[in-house]
């Protein structure tokens, strides 16, 4: 088996669900709501919701999936 620091996930999930396409759609979703709201009440929530989706998906996510196999290895 590989290294779990060389292992990446994101070869495990569809092109639907890669790192650009999560960047893109939350880009959008915040673009959009501000462009056709024009509210900053309303767009702040939404890119906060937006940010923690990033923060789990692109930075937590893959350092749990290495750890689990770090932890999946040793035993």
């Amino acid at each position: 088996m590989s290294e779990p620091q060389s292992y990446n996930p994101w070869n495990d999930k569809p092109s639907w669900c890669q790192p650009w396409t999560i960047l893109l759609t939350g880009t959008v979703l915040i673009g959009g709501s501000w462009f056709l709201l024009h509210k900053l009440w309303l767009t702040l929530p939404i890119a906060g919701l937006i940010f923690v989706w990033w923060g789990f998906f692109l930075i937590l996510w893959p350092r749990l999936m290495r750890e689990s196999l770090r932890v999946e290895e040793k035993s």
